[in-house]
Parts: C-alpha cells; structure tokens; sequence
C-alpha cells in the first residue's frame, strides 16, 4: 500500500491546485466578485449575448472519481468543528467531493460524446482501487483539502490510462502530474490562517477504506452565471469486477 501526504504544505498552490481541482484559482478570483456583482445588479443583466452563445457551444469537463457517501459523511464530521469555526470559508459541497484523474478544460460540446465508448470500456476492464481519506493539507495557505491514501499506485495507473484515452480522442489538454487530493474549501483572500487551524485540525484523521466504484465524467457550470459552482455527471461507469 501506498501512502499520498496526507498532511503539510505542498507550494506554488494555485499552479497545483489545477490538477486536483478543475475550477482552480479562477474560480477564486470570479468569487471574489460576487459581492460586487450583488452591489451591482446591473452588471448580471448586461452580460455579452456573444460570449453567453460561446458557452453554450462548450462545456467544461473533468474525470475523476467520488468518495462513497460513507466515507464522506466521515470526513464530514470531522469537519463538523471547523464548519462552525469558519463559515467565512468557501466550503465545498459535499456532494461535490472528487479526486481528478484528469481535467480537460472547456471543451466544444461535440468532443465529449467521443469519449464515451472508450472510457466505458476502460471502466469495465478494470477492477476497483481501494482508496481511504486521511489527513489534511494546503496549497499555499490557501486552499485545503484531504489527502488519500490506500492503492495510489493503483490510482496514478488509472489516471494514466484516462488520460492516454483522451489524447487518442485527440483532445489537447494539459498533461499536469497527478498529485491526488480531495479539495475542501478555499479562504478568503482575507484570511489565510483559517486554512492552516483546519488542516491541523484533519492532522489525525484517518478514514475508512473505500473501493472505487464508478468513473465519473463530469462537466462544470463555471462561468456560466453569478451563483455558485455546481458539478454533474455527464456519464458514468461502474468498474469490472464490481
């Protein structure tokens, strides 16, 4: 068994951010704006109708895979302290909880049905990777998240294979190392000691081991509104052996 770091600081946060989190640092600087677009109505109403059509033309699409609802309502309460001690925070749904094996940016909308037949196939010719959550960590004082521990060998040979079938669907993407993680929350750019307290608050956590169930390809609204980010499965594929 192999052991991600599980607790600590990696640097140069934002950069790494984007691989285990496909919203990354835009997603913090567009919410960071949300207060002046509610100081400023004006400004939801006069969005380009160009760029808006552009959108809809595109979606923003990552693969990756999902906690099952037990080890995520685990890690859940041990965040339950921190919740309340932070609700300044940007604390991700827990729904939306993810590992990316691979994100692939915005895409047109006619890239992804290509990858369906493959990454079904690959889904199915592999057996599950038993995985478990543990510990805590940050970017750059700035983003927190849990670590992962269990196979992660068998993880980073999964991810491999995701993304060797994205670029033999010939989509560009940017091939960044996988470091896997599971992004909580993010601070304010007001507070960064938040972020550090929460992560030595996770230094003891240890959560229960999980098999893999499902690939999951998912799309994200990012971009496209004033509210808040939300993800949905565009597809997903439950693993041979299961």
């Amino acid at each position: 068994m192999t052991q991600a770091r599980g607790q600590g600081t990696e640097p140069a946060g934002d950069q790494q951010d984007q691989d285990g989190d496909p919203d990354g640092a835009q997603q913090d600087r567009d919410r960071d704006r949300d207060t002046d677009r509610d100081q400023n109505p004006d400004r939801v109403r006069d969005r380009d109708p160009d760029r808006d059509r552009d959108r809809a033309a595109t979606v923003r699409v990552f693969i990756a895979l999902a906690p099952p609802d037990e080890a995520k309502d685990e890690l859940a309460a041990a965040l339950r302290p921190a919740y309340d001690a932070y609700p300044r925070m940007r604390w991700n749904r827990i729904e939306d909880w993810h590992i990316t094996l691979a994100f692939l940016g915005e895409l047109p909308v006619g890239a992804v049905p290509p990858l369906r037949p493959p990454l079904a196939d690959l889904a199915a010719s592999r057996g599950p990777v038993e995985l478990a959550l543990r510990g805590g960590g940050h970017f750059d004082e700035r983003v927190l998240w849990s670590g992962i521990d269990g196979d992660v060998d068998g993880l980073h040979r999964l991810a491999t294979d995701v993304r060797r079938v994205v670029k033999e669907c010939g989509i560009p993407f940017e091939d960044r190392p996988l470091r896997p993680h599971l992004t909580l929350a993010r601070a304010r750019r007001d507070d960064r000691s938040s972020v550090v307290d929460v992560t030595a608050g996770l230094a003891g956590f240890t959560g229960r081991p999980w098999r893999t169930e499902r690939l999951h390809l998912v799309a994200s609204d990012f971009g496209r509104g004033p509210g808040p980010i939300r993800y949905r499965d565009l597809e997903a594929w439950t693993f041979g052996g299961r």
